[in-house]
C-alpha cells in the first residue's frame, strides 16, 4: 500500500458515523449486510447512509453486491489488512538498530494485539496471494 491510498482510507475512518459503520460491517464479517439492515442497526437515514458508504467504497474499504433487489455491504478485509500492514510495517525497527537478525516487538509478541493483528493480517494476505 502506498502512503496516498492509506491517507485516503484514514480520512474515510476519521469520521465517527463512518467508522460505526465500517466496524459493524468488520463485525458482521465477509456475509455482511443490507443497506437496510445497517440504517437500522445504526438509526441512520437512507441519505445518510448512503452517503457514508459512498466514502467508504471509494476508499476502498467496503465491498457493494447486489442481491435481489437488496445491495449488501461487507468489509473489504483485504484493504484492512494492507493498511494494518502499512501502518505497522517498520514497527520497532528503531528498537533492532539496523540489525536485521534482532526481531521486531510484532515477530517476538511484545506489542499485544496490534502484533497480533499483523501476524494474522500477513498470513491471511499471503494465503490470498497463492491460492
Amino acid at each position: 500500500m502506498k502512503s496516498a491510498e492509506a491517507v485516503r482510507c484514514l480520512s474515510a475512518l476519521a469520521q465517527e458515523t463512518r467508522l460505526s459503520v465500517y466496524r459493524l460491517l468488520v463485525r458482521q464479517g465477509p456475509r455482511g449486510m443490507a443497506a437496510g439492515e445497517i440504517a437500522a442497526a445504526l438509526d441512520l437515514a437512507p441519505a445518510t447512509l448512503s452517503f457514508h458508504l459512498k466514502e467508504l467504497a471509494n476508499a476502498r474499504l467496503v465491498c457493494a453486491r447486489q442481491a435481489g433487489r437488496f445491495v449488501f455491504y461487507s468489509a473489504d478485509f483485504a484493504a484492512m489488512n494492507a493498511l494494518l500492514a502499512f501502518l505497522t510495517e517498520n514497527c520497532c525497527a528503531a528498537d533492532r538498530g539496523g540489525f536485521p537478525d534482532v526481531p521486531s516487538c510484532a515477530s517476538a509478541g511484545r506489542a499485544g494485539p496490534v502484533a497480533g493483528a499483523v501476524r494474522r493480517a500477513a498470513a491471511a494476505t499471503t494465503k490470498g496471494d497463492s491460492g
